[in-house]
């Protein structure tokens, strides 16, 4: 991925407004992230746990879609939880259901897509094994690209649903 602004971060979002856009927190150290391990920029709002936002680069432009956190459920520690995107196993509350209302007049009627991603919005990391999560090394015969380019796919696909088939 390129490394993104705040000014390229905030005018990206196409499921929220512009003032929202510019009251939404963003990550610390823009400046000291892995640009070139991340397929998307994702985080939590310090300020708001409940928000999350992910900025993706499609047709050569970044894309921000605003994100809201489902109540969380509690899941047992023993059972495993696979990201949608990247599909890496988590135990807990390692995955987390964020809906992002889609764009245009299908969100301002309040209609939303959901997907099960991993709670730290690090799926770039994981496809890469630049992190681990709790339950360990991921068994896996796919090679690194190839786990990117399915993650990237998937990613991909939730987009697709959230724009509607617009880019913009």
């Amino acid at each position: 991925m390129n490394p993104l602004t705040e000014n390229d971060i905030r005018t990206s979002f196409v499921n929220c407004s512009k003032g929202e856009a510019r009251r939404l927190g963003l990550p610390g150290g823009l400046s000291g992230s892995p640009w070139s391990d991340l397929d998307f920029l994702g985080w939590r709002d310090p300020g708001a746990p409940e928000r999350a936002y992910l900025v993706a680069e499609r047709g050569g432009e970044p894309v921000g879609v605003a994100l809201r956190l489902a109540q969380e459920v509690r899941r047992s520690f023993t059972k495993s939880t696979l990201c949608s995107v990247c599909l890496t196993p988590h135990s807990g509350t390692g995955v987390a259901l964020f809906t992002a209302p889609r764009v245009g007049a299908a969100g301002r009627q309040g209609n939303t897509v959901g997907a099960y991603m991993c709670a730290d919005l690090a799926c770039s990391l994981y496809v890469r094994d630049r992190k681990q999560t709790e339950l360990g090394t991921r068994f896996e015969s796919l090679t690194v690209a190839e786990r990117v380019a399915r993650a990237a796919a998937n990613l991909d696909a939730f987009l697709e649903r959230v724009l509607d088939g617009k880019l913009r």
